[in-house]
């Protein structure tokens, strides 16, 4: 059942807003947001946080500016997702622009499973570093950099994923989410993390004198990176994620984005799911939004890590060449779409098995195919959970006996903490696991997989309630016909949305005036409220509609022959 709940407005935060210039319908969607002054939607670089209260940040800074001055060897270990591969581009061609001597090897998925591990090392080690740096990954490699060190390779772990009861002995380690730590925003991704250490780097090596005779780095240069990996890493867009989101944006939209960026979106612009990103426009860099960087640019890079290897990804993303960006950003659209026809046919086997269980006799759900592709089966549990509202882990075969498996959750389980507390009540179950509140990969035997499904569910049922599965759509309420303008449209388009500081949408009664299908398997709508007439889209749906409906929408702007226009984008209905 689908219950349409309207946000909670402060009043308090609302009159404030409106006080301070907010228009009434902006304030509401605002303050409904958890904005309680002005300030707090400051998107301009001299409001982001300090450096200096990342903990070790300024022993990191020191460290790679010795590595510097010495000529070390450095190499980056990337990982394999959106986040790990800009967050390996911006500590490439950071340290490069500072004069490092550094170079990266992405592990491949399916051979060395993620993070520094032992097996990784000494792939590293065969290109004779003095220094492996961590991108995204490193907090939990107790083993690896232990395995390092032994080796003589010292450590330097960036990274924002939670930490375990132990952390590694690495020689410095930078993640705003370790013990200790008082940096006020918990949610950098690991692109801002390695962003932060590189403005440590530069003010440690101005200190140094090292930019008396040479030019300084503009590290605003790599923000359109950060701006990508923030918004295709899902993480929480607090004011500070929003303003380096901004930032990089504006460098997009301004026609400076590095070579990979705008090749992918030139890419993403012919394919077919261009047309159902953000408002169903054909984006030019002019006008790309974050919803742009999450559904059109990152999917593409993150391709790449599911099917092939992401050092193409981050290839793209180094080049300087725009021929060279197009020709790679070419080969990551190819394995988006074998990305997307794998993940329709895995769902498709996924929902033939579930006729004969019904979902609603559990508070949980743990899948596993032998044919399933590991490196989609994320994605497949994400669109299982999206459809049953409730927590989803999806198993592949990811060697002889063992099975790999990618969860996603819903709000009032943290699947993080309940994988913890399914190994703590059966220590022998879990091999290993890792991640956040919504997202979470483990590996477990295969022949523990009955005993998996039992221990997870009990766990889904102590820490969920019937209550949780109900599947609510929050909106900003009703929107007076007088605000539904392509005036509105423009301006929400200009917003940061994302992950905790969602895009718009609004609920009303219309009718139906008329529905045509177009491009085979979308409406193309004409609704009326109050004697005003909208036009509107309903995507993935070519069924008529009723007379009267209740709809979800958000403002959109269709473009046609150079015209703008109002429409709305129709995201539920009944």
């Amino acid at each position: 059942m689908t219950q349409i709940t309207p946000r909670e407005i402060p009043a308090t935060a609302l009159h404030h807003l409106i006080d301070n210039g907010y228009s009434p319908g902006l304030a509401k969607i605002f303050a409904a947001r958890g904005i309680t002054d002005s300030e707090q939607l400051e998107t301009s670089f001299a409001h982001l946080l300090p450096f200096d209260r990342l903990k070790n940040v300024h022993e990191m800074a020191r460290l790679l500016a010795d590595a510097i001055a010495a000529q070390k060897k450095l190499l980056v270990i990337a990982d394999y997702d959106a986040d790990g591969a800009t967050a390996c581009a911006v500590a490439v061609r950071g340290l490069r622009a500072f004069g490092a001597r550094v170079d990266f090897i992405v592990p491949n998925r399916f051979e060395y499973g993620y993070g520094l591990t032992p097996e990784i090392v000494h792939l590293a080690s065969q290109s004779a570093p003095d220094i492996l740096l961590t991108v995204d990954n490193g907090i939990a490699s107790v083993e690896g950099v232990a395995e390092a060190n032994r080796l003589g390779m010292q450590v330097f772990v960036t990274d924002h994923h939670l930490p375990g009861d132990t952390l590694p002995d690495a020689a410095c380690i930078v993640n705003p989410n370790q013990p200790g730590c008082t940096f006020a925003s918990k949610h950098l991704a690991g692109v801002g993390v390695m962003f932060y250490v590189l403005l440590a780097l530069r003010a440690e090596l101005r200190t140094r004198g090292a930019f008396l005779t040479v030019g300084e780095p503009k590290l605003a240069e790599l923000l359109d990176l950060v701006a990508l990996g923030t918004v295709a890493d899902v993480v929480k867009l607090d004011q500070n994620n929003r303003i380096l989101v901004q930032q990089g944006l504006q460098r997009i939209r301004s026609g400076r984005a590095c070579a990979g960026i705008n090749a992918l979106l030139q890419v993403a612009k012919g394919g077919k799911q261009a047309s159902r990103v953000a408002d169903a426009r054909k984006k030019t860099p002019a006008k790309v939004s974050s919803l742009d960087l999450g559904f059109a640019v990152g999917p593409r890079l993150n391709a790449a890590g599911r099917l092939d290897d992401m050092s193409l990804g981050i290839n793209c993303l180094l080049t300087d060449d725009a021929t060279d960006a197009l020709q790679i950003a070419a080969k990551l659209d190819a394995l988006n779409r074998e990305r997307r026809s794998i993940e329709t046919d895995m769902q498709d086997s996924a929902l033939s098995v579930l006729e004969s269980v019904n979902p609603s006799d559990g508070f949980s759900l743990a899948l596993f195919d032998e044919t399933w592709h590991q490196g989609v089966i994320g994605i497949l549990a994400s669109r299982l959970k999206d459809k049953f509202h409730r927590p989803v882990i999806a198993f592949a075969q990811a060697s002889k006996g063992e099975l790999k498996g990618s969860g996603r959750s819903i709000a009032g389980l943290h699947l993080r903490d309940a994988l913890d507390l399914v190994s703590k009540r059966h220590p022998a179950l879990i091999k290993k696991f890792g991640g956040h509140a919504m997202a979470a990969g483990l590996s477990i035997n295969e022949a523990d997989f009955a005993g998996f499904v039992a221990a997870f569910e009990q766990v889904a049922s102590e820490l969920l309630n019937a209550n949780d599965l109900l599947l609510r759509i929050e909106t900003d309420g009703m929107l007076p016909p007088d605000e539904m303008t392509l005036d509105a449209a423009r301006l929400l388009d200009e917003q940061v949305w994302g992950q905790g500081f969602p895009a718009p949408q609004f609920n009303d009664d219309f009718s139906v005036q008329s529905q045509r299908i177009v491009g085979e398997k979308h409406l193309k709508l004409r609704l009326m409220m109050n004697g005003q007439a909208f036009e509107a889209i309903l995507f993935g749906h070519n069924e008529p509609l009723p007379e009267q409906i209740r709809a979800v929408y958000s403002l959109s702007i269709n473009e046609y022959n150079g015209n703008q226009s109002l429409q709305l984008i129709v995201r539920h209905w009944e």
